[in-house]
């Protein structure tokens, strides 16, 4: 039996057709799978793989780590020099009121204990989250994703979720002292790149600031320079109460986080102590792919090419059959009129060596999200590649 009829046998699949790509090697912002062929990867993992796959600094510090110890215990009761040293990283690079990290091991996980802290802090019950936007899969954060055809089939969920329209200004109102929090994306990235309109976000922190609510935003996709800047509520004036960060965080290795006040935050040590608990957060090995990650980031000065690279794939990518780009740093939606062309594309695609995909509630669209070093000739070989593709549709 072959590896992939093991793979289809024997390993939970998420549809009735996966890719079934055997990658063998990954380096830069190139994949080749087992019979040699080479792929452009346009997706990095959906934002995972931001600095690259593979950099050797990124390596080098996941072997260092190796060599020293891998889990010893429960996320939490050991002082790990990764955990702390990360830790002080990030909140360095945040306001003031965000010096408090969590880690969990995941963004979903993320997601989860944010909403738990919501609740406790505040005393209140009520979660309000956006139509179209995506937390994770976890019950809880199903519970306010944002389209109902995922969420269907598995009701009951949490009670007490509301769903307003991502930059509605008059739906604010429904933001109330009975609300424990707001949870939104900076960014929304499965509904095909939406950014806040003018003056929004800014409402949205004023009304969670009237009413006591807290304000989490969601940068699991978005964070580490994906948007042109570090964090992408830099752009919008606001400071979240609580901010969730996952995919790049790890350096390609899995971890989540969520970052508040520490006067919020502890509020999980006490009634009951051990408010939030896991098991593998803030794996030592993963903190240390993160943080050096985080410093190659930094010290290579990736984000500041990010604008350049933006209006490079826009110029490149002019074609009849492509209906919009919408765009924000390199986060980058390509609609068609349906998602049959857009499907159609997709696999051609993948067949000549370029990895992309959809989203989730932008099925006519294909990502873009690469690793923020992608080359300018990456980039050219992608758009010629899609632009010939396109003219033989």
């Amino acid at each position: 039996m072959n590896l992939r009829q093991l793979f289809l046998n024997h390993v939970g699949q998420t549809s009735a057709a996966p890719l079934c790509l055997n990658i063998v090697k990954a380096s830069g912002s190139k994949m080749w799978d087992a019979e040699g062929k080479e792929y452009i990867d346009l997706i990095a993992g959906i934002s995972v793989c931001n600095i690259g796959h593979r950099h050797p600094k990124v390596v080098e510090a996941i072997k260092k780590q190796v060599d020293e110890y891998l889990h010893i215990m429960v996320y939490g009761e050991f002082i790990e020099n990764p955990q702390v040293q990360y830790a002080k990283l990030i909140t360095e690079h945040l306001p003031s009121s965000l010096n408090a990290v969590f880690y969990t091991a995941s963004g979903a996980e993320a997601t989860e204990g944010a909403m738990k802290l919501a609740k406790r802090y505040t005393g209140r019950t009520q979660i309000i989250s956006f139509k179209n936007s995506y937390h994770g899969s976890t019950q809880g954060a199903l519970s306010i994703m944002g389209s109902e055809y995922w969420q269907q089939a598995f009701r009951p969920l949490l009670p007490d979720t509301m769903q307003l329209c991502y930059n509605n200004f008059e739906g604010l109102e429904n933001i109330t002292e009975r609300t424990a929090c707001v949870v939104a994306e900076t960014i929304q990235a499965e509904a095909g790149v939406i950014a806040p309109k003018d003056g929004w976000m800014k409402a949205l922190r004023e009304r969670c600031t009237a009413t006591g609510t807290l304000l989490v935003l969601d940068e699991i996709q978005c964070g580490f320079g994906r948007n042109g800047s570090l964090w992408a509520f830099e752009q919008f004036d606001v400071v979240p109460d609580i901010l969730l960060l996952g995919k790049a965080l790890g350096g390609g290795m899995p971890l989540g986080a969520f970052v508040s006040d520490k006067k919020i935050m502890d509020s999980f040590t006490n009634n009951p102590v051990l408010g939030h608990i896991n098991t593998f957060g803030g794996h030592p090995v993963s903190c240390a792919a993160g943080l050096a990650g985080m410093q190659v980031l930094l010290e290579e000065k990736m984000i500041d090419t990010v604008p350049g690279k933006e209006k490079l794939f826009r110029n490149l990518l002019q074609h009849k059959a492509i209906q919009n780009i919408s765009s924000h740093g390199l986060m980058m939606a390509v609609e068609f009129d349906s998602f049959e062309t857009n499907k159609k594309v997709i696999d051609l695609l993948i067949e000549q060596g370029v990895f992309t995909d959809w989203f989730l509630f932008a099925a006519n669209a294909f990502r873009i999200v690469p690793p923020l070093n992608i080359s300018e000739e990456e980039i050219s070989d992608a758009c010629n590649t899609i632009l010939r593709i396109l003219d033989n549709l």
